[in-house]
Order: structure tokens, then sequence, then C-alpha cells
């Protein structure tokens, strides 16, 4: 039975972390957290999840939309964190096939004879290094393509520019979906999970971590949550979290199990916590008629690579790799952000694209474990686990793609700290909600399309979203004409923005917009002309008034009116000031 994240759910969660003696509360709502909660509700032990704003409000909804090996590391020869990505590319795309799929791309080539050569042999050792792992799959070896196969998959490409690329694989996710639905797979297994529930303290017992008082953000109400040991999964709220701890004890040992960490082991109370350098990356999206190419494109810049990725009906361009040093909860895109990305994409395009091809610019930041050098660019993207008083954990750093080692590592650490007896993980072989009828159906995708009467291109876009979980979105709709099509929102149902409420945990207006559905990045509006019949939708299962449904829309407002404004700004500090300047419905302090 799929778990419903209902309104009612919510509350008897709320209860349940009340009045219950937990092994492990993990905090953080993004993959990290959700995988870490997983993790340990697979090896049999009891275990809480909560998250102060919305799951995968953060960075897990604001990534590249890649799951990969990470094919830049091996130019810095960090051949252990690409083999290790790799692996859980493979294991990914089996345990949420319909979130998670093989995607081609072209790397071109301006210098034949040498480039391809150096090119050809790092991405050779990407292919030996995936090949490696008992989870590579059947993912195809790079093939070299001549300048006359290059200009036939990517036309747009700018004529005489290259004289040859080489194609290879990696895979590409919906983040905002599949931390759904690691959350909801979690809360399968019996965990309790309560998004907008923020940590404002922890509970202490002889001296140790004993559990969290939490504030739920809508009523103001505080719970206080018992546990034998809290994670912290915080993403680049990591320093915040820890000041918490700092309030009442000193900072213990650190342990590192690798990366930036390994070897910093010190004396009880002089180690210092884990810093972060929160990394800016900002990506646009174009319509795929701006760009005539049947391949993604990867294209090496002076600092770092520029992807071209297909996303649904448009085009995914990015990123940007800076320092930020503003405001987490709304990291924010400015002018030069935008140009940089047009400016360095127009010098292999054939025809230049215009700041009015842009239909959606987004911002997220990465969590990276501060090194020596301030250059974001060269930060590593290994993980690190600390332990930093009795009681605490801390996991921190790492990317998307392996979350699952980060989760793994993260509860094996907690264990240890607690002496809680826990099974082997077992997230490896655990299907993630939707995929595992999601095969049959797809084979079945016309036959399925004919059962609910739509169009097949309706029917595999909501495969892709839901997996075997259609029927039921379709099917247990409380909304009237659920298979009526959103205005302003095409491509999405009714049935989607009840389903959104009544099983996947949505409780505000922009939860729906951004994660549950990503109406803000598939229109030119951001959602804003589909807004007032998505919360008319909302209302009636929440129970929202004429006021709170005013007060919805029009927060929404607000919030895409300063993001829009914040991208007219000449810098970081300009832009930050545009979205600070607007309080959303539910702020974090």
């Amino acid at each position: 039975m799929t778990a419903r994240l209902c309104p009612e759910r919510w509350a008897k969660d709320a209860a349940a972390l009340a009045s219950a003696q937990l092994d492990v509360l993990v905090v953080g709502g993004g993959i990290v957290g959700a995988g870490t909660a997983l993790d340990a509700a697979t090896r049999g032990l009891r275990v809480g999840l909560v998250e102060a704003q919305d799951w995968a409000s953060g960075s897990s909804s604001r990534s590249s939309k890649l799951v990969h090996g990470g094919l830049r590391y091996l130019r810095s020869y960090q051949f252990a964190l690409v083999h290790e990505a790799l692996q859980e590319r493979g294991r990914l795309v089996r345990l949420a096939p319909h979130l998670v799929s093989p995607i081609a791309f072209v790397f071109p080539l301006r210098r034949l004879a040498l480039e391809r050569a150096y090119t050809g042999t790092g991405l050779l050792l990407y292919d030996l290094l995936a090949r490696s792992s008992r989870s590579a799959g059947g993912w195809p070896w790079q093939r070299q393509l001549t300048r006359r196969q290059l200009m036939a998959l990517a036309p747009a490409l700018k004529p005489g520019l290259f004289r040859g690329a080489i194609r290879y694989y990696d895979a590409q996710v919906d983040d905002a979906r599949f931390t759904l639905s690691v959350v909801r797979t979690a809360a399968g297994f019996g965990v309790p999970v309560l998004n907008r529930a923020m940590v404002t303290g922890l509970l202490r017992s002889r001296g140790a971590v004993a559990g969290a008082r939490l504030v739920l953000t809508e009523t103001g109400e505080e719970l206080d949550v018992r546990a034998k040991v809290v994670v912290s999964a915080t993403g680049v709220w990591t320093e915040r979290f820890e000041e918490l701890s700092r309030q009442s004890g000193q900072f213990g040992q650190l342990s590192g199990r690798r990366g930036q960490l390994s070897g910093r082991r010190g004396q009880p109370g002089s180690s210092p916590p884990v810093r972060l350098q929160p990394s800016k990356g900002v990506h646009l999206l174009v319509p795929r008629g701006c760009i005539e190419s049947s391949v993604a494109l990867i294209l090496p810049t002076e600092k770092s690579i520029l992807l071209v990725l297909p996303w649904g009906e448009h085009w995914l361009v990015g990123t940007t790799d800076t320092a930020w040093a503003h405001s987490l909860a709304r990291p924010a895109a400015n002018g030069a952000d935008i140009d940089y990305l047009l400016s360095t994409l127009n010098q292999v395009l054939a025809r230049p694209l215009k700041k009015g091809d842009v239909t959606a610019v987004f911002a997220g930041l990465r969590p990276l474990i501060a090194g020596p050098t301030g250059e974001t660019a060269k930060l590593s993207r290994e993980h690190a686990v600390s332990r930093p008083e009795p009681g605490l954990v801390v996991v921190s750093g790492g990317k998307f793609t392996t979350y699952r080692v980060m989760a793994l590592d993260a509860v094996d650490a907690a264990v240890g700290l607690g002496g809680l007896r826990a099974g082997p993980s077992t997230t490896q072989w655990t299907e993630i909600v939707g995929a595992s009828g999601f095969g049959a159906m797809w084979d079945n995708r016309e036959g399925l399309a004919r059962s609910f009467g739509l169009p097949i291109g309706q029917a595999e876009r909501l495969l892709r979203r839901y997996g075997d979980l259609v029927p039921e979105v379709i099917g247990s709709s409380l909304v009237a004409d659920p298979l009526g099509p959103l205005p302003g929102g095409p491509g999405y149902l009714r049935a989607e923005v009840a389903y959104a409420v009544t099983h996947e945990g949505a409780r505000h207006l922009d939860d729906v917009l951004q994660r549950r559905t990503r109406l803000s990045l598939g229109t030119r509006d951001q959602g804003l002309r589909a807004a007032p019949e998505v919360a008319t939708v909302m209302a009636p299962l929440l129970g929202w008034d004429r006021t709170t449904w005013a007060q919805e829309v029009g927060a929404y407002h607000r919030q895409v009116r300063s993001e829009l404004a914040a991208q007219a700004a000449p810098n970081d500090q300009a832009a930050d000031a545009e979205v600070t300047a607007v309080a959303p419905l539910l702020a974090l302090p």
C-alpha cells in the first residue's frame, strides 16, 4: 500500500512524533534526509523525518536534473568519487526507472587529434569505471563522431566550429519528484514524516543530544521529539543547525569518512565543526524550438562546463558556479548570471539566443565543504559524516547522485554512536514508489491512454511523473473534472493538483506549482495564470476559506515578481535585496 501523505496523516505523524521514543530523528527533507530516513527504516530502526519548509524545497529541487558520474571530476583525478557516482547512477535507473532515465550527450571537439585523444581517453575511463560495478546495466559505450555526424545530431551548432564529437550517456532525473518519492517510500515503511516543522533547539539528557524541539510553522505549536540520535541532513543549512548545538556544548571529535575531512581527527573538544561554502548554480530554460538538436550537449568552458539538456518542452541550460553569501532560503539569479549563460552558449550556436527566448530561470545552492581555495568550481563534491557530540550526527557535502551512499554512511554513524541494534542497509534493492509496475505500464501505455480517454502523449507524461501510480492519481481524485487541463498549465491535469494534496503532502500553493508539478519552470509566467485555479482545487481539500485562498495566491504572485525583479539586478547583493524584501507566506528566521 502506497503511503498517503494527506492532511490527516500529517496530523497523525505530528502526534506520533510527540509521543514516540525514536532511535533516529532525521532533520532535513532534501534528498539526503529522505534517503537517510529510508535507509534507517529498512534496517528496522524507529525513525522520524522532519523538514522546516516543504520536501525538496531547497537544493533538491534546484539541481541540474542529472544523475551522473561527474565527467569533469576526472580532470582533477577524483576517480573514487566518479566510480562511486557511476555505481549509483546504475542503481537509481533500476530503482526508479520512471524518474531516472538514460540520456545521450555529445561532447563537441575543436582540435580533432589532440582533443579527441584526450577527451576520448577520459570518456573511455568513464565507461570502464561504470562497467566495473554490478549495477552498471546495459549502458552504451562512447562513440566517436565525425563533423558530419555531429551536425546531423545538433544542427544548431555553428558550421565549421567543431571538427567532430564524442557521444556518451548519463542519466536525467526529476529531482523534486524523486525526493518526494523517497519520502513516500520511507513513509510506506511506517516512518512519521512531517514537513513545515522547524527545529528550534536540541533536547539533552546526561550531556548528550536526546532529541529536538520543533515548531509547526503553520500554527506555532511546539513539539518535543525524543530520539537516541539526531541526524542533521540540512544541506546548506548545516552550519545554522550546528549553532543550535553550540548554544549548550562544545564540539567534540570530528570523524570524516572520506574526502575533505579524512584524517582530521583531533583530541575531543578540539576539532572544529564542518564548514561549508555554498555555491550558486543558475539555470535557464528555453523552448526546444530555439536549439535544433536531438541530443544533449556538454560544452567545456574556461572554468567548468556548460550543459544543454532536454527538459520536457524546453532545453535546460546551465550552470554557473559562484560563491553565495546571502539568503539560504531564496538564492537568486541576477542579470549577470543570465548574460553569462547566454553569451557562453551563443559562442557555439548558429542562431544566437536572446533574453526574450528565456522561459524561466532558477538558482540553487550546492552545499560544498569549504577548502583552501575560494573558487567553488575547484571544491570537492565528496561528502563527510561527523559526530560533533554524543547523540548528534551531521552529514554534509556530496551530490544528488550519491545521496544513497551518504544516507548509508549517516545511518552507520548513528548506529555506532547510539549503540543501536540494526540490520544491514537494503536500499540498494529497495524500489522507489511508482517503480515496480512501471515497465509493464509503459509497454502498455497506449492501452492505458485508451482506458482513461487520454492522448498518448499525456499518458506518457503521467507515467514519467508517477510510474505505476497513474491509475491512483486519476482514480482517487476528489475533484470535479479530474482530467480537465489546468488553464495556463499545458500538460497538467486537475487530478494532479488534488493528488498532490491527498497523497503527496502539499500544504501550500507553491508546493504544487514549484515541486509537485513543475509549472514554475515550464511556463513563461512561472505559473501565475494557473495559480488561481490550482488554489481553487486545493481549497476544499485543505479547508481553506476565501481569505486563505487569497493569501496563498497573493503570496505566490509576490514571490514570482520578486524573483523576476532579481533577474534584472546587476549582482548578487541587489538580487538578494529584491527577493528578501518580499516575505513569503511562511518564512524561516
